[in-house]
């Protein structure tokens, strides 16, 4: 009996069907090479969610803080090196997949985790849009106010400035097509993460540093809810949710190419996440804000920094939203492609180009008009973790490769796969109680359409 399980039915998205998808041919076109899949991931992975990672060691102390920051890694890291194996393994015996939900469904053999894949990616992906038009939102209203302190525009208003430019930017055909703007995103994060490392080291040095307090919570429950937080919130920072898709921009064979993308990709994420992560913890404790530029920039007092370093950070950040919340559409935009182009006609078609610019700016407009409204998105993130980004890069990687590799029951890989399984689902399970129950708790802060983002 080998060990490689063979094809249980039929492959209903064989590689002569791709001919016919749009999606396939026009979103996910397979030109690249493995550094440009280390662009990708690098974006999809290491954004400005890093600058709230000393949020996340608040609920967690140094000791717990590292060996979770450090569990994430190494699990993710393995997680999505299982998830290529897999599609390689499908290439060769013919079966290329080039989305997560088709992957998933084909090797489990179920209809119904097509659907699954699809509305977890779908609440994922229009979450991270949303998002990043908030927090792009954000930062033009943070540089606004420092130059116009009395100013009269709100955040909704900068919200629609971004939203603008992101309907602009949408129009890009392709996913290849953002290799470019992807390099320049990768550059971007170790440019904010340097500039918020060395504020934080200034702030913790300074004459007058912030007061420093590392303890937790007092009360044992709100330490066990707190720590369970951190970690969704851990795990969101870490998880993409959108590798096969990015694997099917990889020019064919794919074969290893992923895995040198994901070894610059995690060089990119040991760098910036533990800096991030210990000069924020370091300078402000427990005091940290979700976003440690707000502790640098307080409310009342001057910054902590010198502003020029600050405004820098700010706008490096602003324009990286711009490239995430581009690489998270792609999604929408292959499944909105799939339906409405027409693969005989021309990518730059009439037939094509109009229903694209429409169906797109709608999506944009959607996810703008979302940010306005709901601008204590932050405060979601943990929830989204939980239940999106665990189940799709902490649970359904293990499981593919179980399947597909059938390795022995007797095998070290096999138990370390189903205790990864079974130790995630406990931490999403719970992760998602604890996520919920903060936002029941900060739900007298909400107000729609607020000029003031909750932390």
């Amino acid at each position: 009996m080998g060990s490689i399980a063979e094809p249980l039915h039929v492959d209903p998205f064989a590689e002569q069907n791709r001919e016919e998808d749009a999606g396939a041919v026009f979103v996910l076109e397979s030109k690249g090479t493995w550094w440009h899949a280390g662009f990708h991931l690098t974006t999809a992975i290491v954004g400005p969610t890093i600058l709230t990672l000393p949020y996340a060691f608040r609920g967690l102390g140094w000791g717990l803080g590292f060996l979770c920051l450090t569990t994430m890694g190494l699990v993710t890291f393995y997680s999505y090196y299982l998830m290529s194996k897999v599609l390689d393994h499908c290439e060769k015996a013919g079966r290329r997949h080039i989305r997560f939900r088709e992957l998933a469904a084909d090797v489990l053999g179920s209809g119904w985790m097509f659907y699954f894949v699809i509305v977890i990616q779908a609440a994922i992906n229009t979450g991270v849009g949303i998002g990043a038009i908030l927090l792009g939102g954000e930062c033009l209203q943070i540089m606004y106010s420092d130059l116009f302190p009395n100013g009269s525009l709100k955040l909704y208003e900068f919200i629609a400035m971004v939203t603008a430019v992101m309907i602009i930017l949408s129009q890009l055909p392709t996913f290849h097509s953002l290799r470019h703007i992807n390099l320049v995103s990768l550059f971007l994060s170790l440019g904010y993460t340097f500039l918020v490392v060395g504020a934080c080291i200034h702030a913790g040095t300074s004459k007058h540093p912030p007061p420093r307090d590392y303890s937790l919570e007092t009360s044992e429950s709100a330490r066990v809810f707190s720590a369970f937080t951190s970690i969704s919130i851990i795990a969101a920072i870490f998880g993409n949710g959108i590798l096969p898709e990015i694997q099917a921009t990889l020019a064919p064979p794919a074969t290893g190419k992923m895995v040198k993308g994901l070894l610059m990709c995690y060089a990119v994420i040991f760098v910036t996440f533990y800096s991030a992560s210990v000069a924020g913890y370091w300078a402000f404790g427990n005091k940290s804000s979700s976003n440690i530029l707000k502790s640098l920039m307080p409310d009342e007092g001057p910054s902590l920094a010198p502003t020029w370093v600050l405004g820098l950070a700010v706008i490096f950040v602003l324009l990286q939203l711009l490239a995430i919340g581009l690489v998270y559409s792609q999604v929408a935009y292959e499944i909105m492609e799939k339906k409405s182009a027409d693969v005989n006609q021309g990518l730059f078609s009439k037939r094509n180009l109009i229903p694209r610019i429409i169906l797109r700016t709608l999506y944009m407009i959607f996810c703008g008009f979302m940010a306005a409204m709901l601008p204590f998105f932050g405060d979601i993130n943990g929830v989204v973790g939980a239940i999106g980004f665990i189940p799709l890069d902490f649970i359904l990687p293990m499981l593919l490769y179980n399947m597909t590799y059938k390795p022995p029951r007797s095998s070290l890989m096999y138990w370390i796969n189903i205790s990864i399984i079974i130790v995630f689902t406990g931490a999403g399970i719970m992760g998602a109680f604890s996520s919920i129950r903060k936002l029941i708790l900060d739900a007298y802060k909400f107000k729609l359409f607020s000029s003031d983002v909750v932390d």
